[in-house]
């Protein structure tokens, strides 16, 4: 199927900024929608942003404006741009790959820790 594997977390104070990278390998060819999604301590988990293999992206209200997903096909990685970061935005960043265009379900990386200091 596909692995994905996430980098480039850490910790931060607030009003900075980090990039997250997600490297995806295996059978990509299957890839559809991408996105990034995020578990906060205590909170349950929520799609930050979106996708699709065309360029169309979404954005959960709270980031939209501070944070950029994109995706560079060619060499199979996703990418999110966080500027402006909030104590609020720590959490465990997950990749995720909808993998519907040749039947299979969707698949997760292993997540990244995005700590941002008050």
């Amino acid at each position: 199927q596909v692995q994905l594997v996430e980098s480039g977390g850490g910790l931060v104070q607030a009003g900075g900024s980090l990039r997250l990278s997600c490297a995806a390998s295996g059978r990509t060819i299957c890839i559809y929608t991408m996105g990034w999604y995020r578990q906060g301590p205590g909170k349950e988990r929520e799609l930050v942003a979106s996708i699709a293999s065309g360029g169309n992206t979404n954005y959960v209200d709270s980031v939209k404006g501070r944070f950029t997903i994109s995706r560079d096909n060619a060499n199979n990685t996703l990418y999110l741009q966080m500027n402006s970061l909030k104590a609020e935005d720590t959490a465990v960043y997950s990749c995720n790959a909808d993998l519907r265009v040749c039947g299979f379900g969707a698949v997760w990386g292993r997540g990244t820790l995005v700590t941002v200091s008050s």
